[in-house]
This record gives structure tokens, C-alpha cells and sequence, in this order.
């Protein structure tokens, strides 16, 4: 079995009195990618949050590659070797292309580099193109690159993406998922939280299912894939 990465143990959140999150279990091995589901307001970016420490939480345990980091600060769990891609992008509008991405560069946990300025831009041409271009020049789908390759420039060995396409054009989306699945066959572990249920199932390895802060079904996309009760009881395809 692959190393694990990442393990959440009886999670629960809070927004002040509102519980959010009631005793999630969550594990990411190396290599594995993981699609997170569920409609609107159920959970999904909460427990991101809550695996990187940037919203903390009541009850529960975190482990970082066998390290308790359940009162560790975020810059603490990046540091294990965990990059986020998060909702909304969060680019430094006014920097350049390239500032944006080797201001993010540091080896692996290791103390490898796999992933340099070069393959970066190998894998982004667009960026390439744009490479002195302020953030806030870029389009949408541009930026989303931009997010992602900075991500990679940190040399995670898990990478969590929150919204992978929302808000892209179809074609940009595609490019996206292209990425991701280069990401993937690199050997970096992903979560992926994405509205396209198919595309998410159609590279993922599992999938977890949230309703109202409870996790109601976990395992294998070729399972998901069949089960269209489950599909249409949860996530209203």
C-alpha cells in the first residue's frame, strides 16, 4: 500500500454555532486521486479548510505523513508537502506571470525539484506566452493555470483542488482536466472538488460524497459511475 499522505479522523467544524462538519474519516494515500462531492453548502470546502488548517477544527485528529498536525498551523501542513489550489484562484494581481510562480518555489519534502519554472511552462504554454503579463491581465481560465502551476512549483506530493473549472469556458475546461491528468500521471495524490461529475469520475480513483457535513458514500469511480440512484439521490445528475 501507498504511504498515507494525509488522515482525518472524526472531524467536526464549526462556524460559530452552526456544525458543519460532524466526524468526517478522510485519507489520501501517495498517487491517489480523490474526487469530492456534493451539491452546494455541503461541506466540501470546509473540510478542505479544515485539512489545511486555515478553519479549525473542534474534535478530531489530523496526520500529515504520520505527523499530528491537528493544532498545526496552515504554513506548517504546506510544508509536509501539501498545495492548494483554492476557489477564486487568489493570484497576486500585481505581479507578473513569472513573479507569481517562483515567489512559490521550494523542493519537494525530499528535497527534490521535480517541477522547475521550464516544465511549468512546457506543461502552461499560455503561460509561456504571457510570462511578463501582470495576474490581473490574464483571462479566467489563464489564471486558473496560473494557480495550478504555482501550486506545482512547491513540489507537493498532494495537491487539493477546490473548483477545479468553475466558471471556464468549455474548451479552457478541457485544457484544465488535461493538466490534471498529466498532474495525475506524474505520480502527485489529488482531490479534486468539481460541479463535472463525469469528468471527475472519469480520473478519479474514488470518490467521497458529502451530505450536510457527513459523509454518505465513499469508493471507487467504477462503482459511482454505475450507481446512478446515488448520482441522482446526492448530487442531482
Amino acid at each position: 500500500m501507498s504511504e498515507v499522505l494525509l488522515e482525518a479522523r472524526g472531524l467536526h467544524t464549526y462556524y460559530g454555532a452552526s456544525h458543519i462538519l460532524r466526524g468526517i474519516d478522510f485519507t489520501v494515500r501517495g498517487g491517489e486521486t480523490i474526487g469530492l462531492m456534493g451539491r452546494n453548502g455541503m461541506g466540501k470546502t470546509t473540510l478542505i479548510r479544515s485539512l489545511l488548517r486555515l478553519v479549525p477544527s473542534r474534535h478530531g485528529e489530523l496526520h500529515v505523513r504520520g505527523r499530528a498536525m491537528t493544532d498545526a498551523p496552515p504554513h506548517a501542513v504546506a510544508r509536509r508537502g501539501i498545495a492548494y489550489v483554492p476557489e477564486g484562484r487568489g493570484i497576486f494581481p500585481n505581479l507578473s506571470v513569472r513573479e507569481n510562480l517562483v515567489m512559490a518555489a521550494r523542493p519537494s519534502v525530499d528535497g527534490k525539484r521535480h517541477w522547475t519554472l521550464e516544465r511549468i511552462l512546457a506543461t502552461f504554454p499560455r503561460l509561456a506566452e504571457r510570462l511578463h503579463h501582470g495576474g490581473a491581465q490574464l483571462s479566467g481560465g489563464e489564471q486558473q493555470m496560473l494557480t495550478i502551476g504555482r501550486a506545482l512549483m512547491t513540489n507537493p506530493d498532494l495537491l487539493i483542488l477546490d473548483e477545479a473549472t468553475e466558471g471556464l469556458a468549455p474548451l479552457i475546461a478541457v485544457e484544465i482536466w488535461r493538466i490534471i491528468r498529466q498532474i495525475r500521471e506524474s505520480g502527485i495524490a489529488t482531490v479534486i472538488v468539481d460541479k463535472n461529475h463525469s469528468a471527475v469520475t472519469a480520473i478519479t480513483d474514488r470518490n467521497v460524497i458529502l451530505v450536510k457535513g457527513s459523509i454518505v458514500f465513499e469508493g471507487p469511480s467504477t462503482e459511482l459511475r454505475s450507481r446512478s440512484d446515488i448520482l441522482h439521490k446526492h448530487l442531482g445528475v
